[in-house]
């Protein structure tokens, strides 16, 4: 990170990350949709917290484009905030082993998978995401992730994105922030217990075991 922007994080401050392709979908700007709230989220000294983003959006895509130098643009002079080019296997190790909160904002209905949010387990980071992609498999809301309300996606994006807005918000503040600074017992609790979760059912051993019984013992 510091080779990109300059800036070097606290290891001992909370630190969230949004990486992954950008796309309309994905809605990496969500926190930016209300700036009075994330002014408040950021100027916490008592229980302050960084923020990474990291990807690139394709080269066609207009509308990612534009939210991408958005949060270049806000983040560029401020010190706990930091967005990064490219998301490669290497940048892609170090922010999921540095990471506490893995931050995962697509619309409902939109998210085919998100092994991101599965890797990020394996390695100790706690996902905070909409319940769309791998994330209803998994999820056990408090216990081994965060997860937002579900709303209706049937509604306006423009009203979805306020109410996913407000309820990411709400559950930083009021949970997430709290459970790590004040409860360490706690938050550690959920660390391992995502851990746990995520090896049975969401790595290669078990895809492999599961082809090779299910199509290769039924052919022969």
């Amino acid at each position: 990170m510091l080779e990109q922007t300059g800036k070097i994080f606290d290891p001992e401050v909370l630190t969230i990350v949004w990486a992954r392709r950008f796309a309309e979908y994905k809605r990496a700007d969500l926190l930016l949709r209300d700036l009075n709230r994330l002014e408040e989220l950021l100027s916490n000294s008592e229980r302050p917290v960084q923020i990474i983003w990291a990807g690139k959006p394709y080269p066609t895509d207009g509308y990612a484009i534009d939210v991408f130098n958005r949060l270049v643009n806000y983040t560029k002079y401020r010190p706990n905030l930091a967005v990064l080019t490219g998301y490669e296997i290497e940048l892609s190790q170090k922010l999921k082993k540095g990471s506490d909160v893995w931050l995962n904002t697509p619309r409902i209905t939109r998210e085919a998978s998100g092994t991101s949010g599965m890797s990020a387990a394996f390695n100790g980071s706690v996902n905070l995401s909409t319940d769309d992609g791998w994330i209803p498999e998994f999820a056990q809301d408090e216990k081994n992730c965060f997860v937002l309300p579900a709303i209706d996606f049937n509604l306006p994006t423009h009203q979805q994105d306020y109410i996913d807005s407000n309820n990411l918000y709400d559950i930083l503040i009021e949970k997430i922030l709290p459970t790590f600074y004040d409860k360490p017992n706690e938050w550690n609790k959920i660390v391992f217990k995502a851990i746990d979760d995520v090896v049975p059912e969401f790595t290669s051993e078990r895809m492999a075991k599961q082809y090779y019984k299910e199509l290769y013992l039924q052919e022969k």
